[in-house]
């Protein structure tokens, strides 16, 4: 998901370390005008490579990145991760990767070589993106969880000719490309598993040590493409194909503070070199929340700090290292970062005077805990978006109640059949849609592209699957995925719905809801419930009942739950309806003659 706050956030109680950087940025600001004016840039649509490769030029020692593992604090400039990007760009070009073809060419189609990334979050991850965008291949996201046929699929569909891997993962990499007869070049990333490596597999860092940094005669443009893989949470995996130009105005955040867009690259590179921001990315690069998060920070000048652990989350980890390095801006994905880190946080103080904003999307943060987030936190806001891989960002909203969201630039919602856009005040539930900055369509999937991606009136917007209301102010009220809409006697439940009202009663540390089949009612609302006191002492069927009924209509009521004490969530965040369908099968007995 994208950040649509600033990069820039000033802070109203500043440490002597952070007034240096500001004064840091007033001077690499004064030398951002010399260097603009003077080359006599051409202004226009702006690509992601052109941008972070101008800032480096401002600002060459300025930290760009910040990461820890074993062995302590580490950390690049913006000259030095240039400078290795540019140099694994060289590595693509000269293995003869780049772009073939000058668009044009259906929107499901893409021109370029790919570039599979399969890797936690690391400085790998960014210079993979950034160096494949300087080469002009389009590189895309792998789920490291991914095993088998699943793996096969994805590298069926996005056939890459090159992949960066962490060493432990080669088993898999190995065992897909011998499935799909594919031979890409491989770059094996040391993460001191000592996995044995394929022969033919180059090794990352000494690959680039002994790679000149020479420029290439390729020039990255607006119009190439950013493959996003969605987390399959509707479905298969889809490759959504973004062009660069639209990622920027889009999920990268190139707009200012009234949501005009910013294609001058003078003044993206002044925006930058003010920026005081330190952003920690939790969230793994390989999906749309952690990617968006890492180079919408760099597009707007700031640092990426990543914490020590990135196989999963570790809140005491986190919050040290956003401690330490004065953090001013956290990404989260739901309750099951929120959690944790209310946890973290009433378990001992920490010094988070810098941080200003809690960025969350993905999934849904119980009113309850975001209170008590804010009330531990008294200096930051959380902001809530709401998107998807195909939209970015479609409405934010700011707070701890469930207030309607506002309408992000290009955020309708459509009647129910999709044939027009409903005037505010009109009362049907609908589709959110986005129009103007979006993707053009899903990789090898005309079809899917075409049920997706529709044309109003001359105007081309994404429905992403969302059901929303646009109320009399202008305002949207989301209901849920349709995805995970329930229809039980007649009547349509969303999910996220009983969900938000589940997760806020007293014992209730998480909760899905799905349908079963019932003779009665066609299809009836179950729950699983995770709950903060397993066993006798937790809430009780009728406690749960009782809590929603003074929410939601009898209708929307689960008949029956199933509680479990381990997780609801994959690990990016997201709801694991599959798993939640398991337990249901386990834990409930079968369905009697009346529902």
């Amino acid at each position: 998901m994208p950040d649509p706050t600033p990069a820039h956030e000033p802070h109203t109680r500043e440490a002597p370390a952070h007034e240096a950087r500001v004064q840091e940025a007033r001077t690499h600001e004064a030398r951002a005008r010399e260097v603009c004016v003077g080359e006599g840039r051409v202004h226009g649509e702006l690509e992601l490579a052109g941008v972070l490769g101008a800032v480096a030029e401002v600002m060459p020692e300025r930290e760009c990145l910040v990461w820890y593992d074993g062995d302590g604090r580490h950390a690049r400039t913006w000259r030095d991760m240039v400078v290795r990007s540019r140099r694994l760009a060289r590595v693509l070009h000269d293995a003869g990767l780049g772009r073939h073809g000058q668009g044009g060419g259906a929107p499901w189609e893409s021109p370029h070589d790919h570039l599979a990334l399969c890797l936690h979050n690391g400085p790998e991850y960014l210079e993979g993106l950034v160096g494949a965008h300087m080469a002009r291949v389009a590189p895309f996201n792998v789920n490291y969880r991914y095993t088998g046929d699943e793996l096969v699929r994805l590298f069926e569909d996005a056939r890459p000719s090159a992949v960066i891997y962490h060493a432990r993962y080669a088993p898999r990499i190995i065992e897909v490309l011998e499935r799909t007869g594919l031979q890409p070049l491989l770059l094996s990333v040391d993460d001191e598993s000592e996995t044995p490596q394929p022969p033919n597999a180059r090794a990352y860092e000494t690959t680039l040590e002994t790679t000149p940094d020479e420029a290439l005669d390729v020039v990255p443009d607006a119009g190439d493409l950013h493959i996003l893989y969605t987390g399959g949470t509707t479905g298969l995996p889809k490759g959504v194909l973004w062009r660069i130009g639209d990622l920027m105005l889009g999920p990268l955040g190139m707009r200012r503070r009234d949501h005009t867009a910013i294609t001058d690259l003078d003044e993206a590179v002044a925006r930058a070199v003010r920026s005081t921001a330190r952003v920690l990315v939790g969230p793994p690069l390989m999906h749309g929340a952690g990617t968006w998060s890492a180079l919408g920070a760099w597009c707007g000048g700031g640092c990426v700090v990543f914490p020590a652990r990135v196989d999963g989350l570790d809140a005491a980890d986190l919050l040290a290292v956003a401690e330490r390095e004065r953090v001013t801006r956290i990404p989260l994905v739901g309750d099951a970062f929120a959690r944790p880190l209310v946890a973290e946080l009433e378990r001992r103080d920490h010094d988070l005077t810098a941080l200003r904003t809690l960025l969350n999307s993905a999934a849904a943060i119980s009113p309850g805990v975001k209170r008590r987030l804010l009330e531990l936190l008294p200096g930051a806001r959380i902001a809530d978006v709401l998107g998807s891989s195909e939209t970015g960002f479609q409405v934010t909203r700011q707070g701890a109640d469930e207030r309607p969201f506002a309408a992000s630039p290009g955020a309708v919602v459509l009647s129910a059949d999709r044939s027009r856009v409903l005037a505010p005040g009109e009362d049907e539930l609908g589709w959110l849609a986005k129009g103007g900055t979006i993707p053009l369509g899903y990789l090898n999937d005309p079809d899917r592209t075409a049920a997706t991606f529709v044309t109003l009136d001359g105007t081309r917007v994404v429905v992403a699957g969302d059901r929303a209301r646009i109320l009399p102010d202008g305002a949207v009220q989301v209901h849920g995925r349709e995805a995970t809409t329930i229809n039980t006697g007649g009547e349509k439940v969303f999910a996220e719905e009983v969900e938000t009202v589940l997760r806020g009663l007293p014992g209730v540390e998480d909760a899905l809801v799905v349908g079963r089949p019932s003779e009665r009612w066609g299809t009836e609302i179950v729950a699983v419930v995770r709950t903060g006191a397993p066993g006798p002492g937790g809430p009780t069927d009728a406690d749960l009942r009782k809590g929603c009924a003074g929410h939601l209509a009898r209708y929307k009521i689960p008949k029956a739950f199933v509680r479990t004490d381990g997780s609801l969530r994959l690990p990016n965040g997201k709801a694991d309806y599959a798993a939640a369908r398991i337990l249901l099968g386990r834990g409930l007995p079968p369905v009697a003659g009346g529902g």
